[in-house]
């Protein structure tokens, strides 16, 4: 099914959605779509700013309503799961390197030629990775979340997935950010080119991030190039102050240059 044809499939409402028969072809359509790159739960405007496809995303959820669980054989155990997002498999000729040790990419997810998957990482149904990207041990690429082309998802990083609300855009990490271990971008954040987030940094929507170098704030996007650290500011109150209390405030302490880059080689020595 083309693109215009599954949208208009999938714009009805629910109930009748899941009461029609043609529904397993358009599904698997879906899933086709979306592996191939095709079809993207969010795109960028021209102004840069990202919205979700929301069709794409209602779409997406029907798959669970419309499906059973079922067990899905394994050893020592099984698992149990809907049937309409499987993990999904990959080829030689899609050149992905899906490292053995435990990783999993659930079908309805695209993955460039290039992208590197060490175990145990995990890639949810509607997400985009670009080519040339890494996804290190114990990182999870959320549902809908979108990554640029040579990114580095460090050991531990959280991208987290926004499936629901189907019209609220998902997290965005865009070319060439770098993602320190342990990160955490939740809430439809949208880090912009070449940014670094060090290692501990954890952002939401209502995370307000301080700029030092041009003494400004910043909520729900990271610059381009600018590098973030954690840090902390004194909390209100005199119980507060009284106590030495503090609250998570991450900084921006520089932008992008050539000795930043060359902290980030690390990719490609490992490539």
């Amino acid at each position: 099914m083309a693109e215009s044809e599954l949208f208009d499939f999938f714009s009805r409402g629910d109930d009748e959605l899941l009461a029609d028969p043609n529904w397993p072809t358009a599904h698997e359509a879906l899933l086709t779509g979306l592996e191939s790159g095709a079809l993207r739960a969010a795109a960028r405007d021209a102004d840069g700013n990202w919205h979700a496809n929301t069709w794409v995303k209602r779409a997406i959820l029907l798959g669970f309503r419309r499906t059973e669980l079922a067990t899905i054989p394994a050893e020592p155990a099984p698992f149990f799961d809907r049937t309409a997002y499987p993990a999904r498999r990959f080829e030689l000729d899609d050149a992905v390197r899906m490292v053995p040790g435990g990783s999993a990419v659930r079908r309805g997810a695209y993955v460039a030629e290039g992208v590197v998957i060490m175990p145990p990482a995990y890639v949810n149904v509607g997400a985009w990775v670009g080519g040339g990207t890494m996804v290190d041990s114990h990182a999870l690429v959320g549902s809908c979340a979108q990554v640029g082309e040579n990114v580095h998802v460090s050991a531990g990083a959280q991208i987290g997935g926004v499936l629901e609300p189907a019209n609220q855009s998902p997290v965005v990490i865009e070319d060439g950010a770098f993602l320190g271990g342990l990160t955490g971008v939740f809430e439809g954040v949208v880090v912009r080119e070449h940014a670094v987030l060090a290692a501990g940094v954890i952002l939401t929507a209502a995370t307000v991030v301080h700029d030092l170098v041009d003494g400004t704030t910043h909520r729900g996007e990271v610059p381009i190039g600018a590098v973030v650290i954690p840090g902390t500011r004194p909390a209100k109150g005199a119980y507060a102050a009284n106590h030495g209390l503090q609250i998570t405030a991450p900084l921006i302490v520089k932008y992008r240059d050539g000795s930043t880059d060359a902290a980030t080689a690390l990719e490609s020595a490992l490539r």
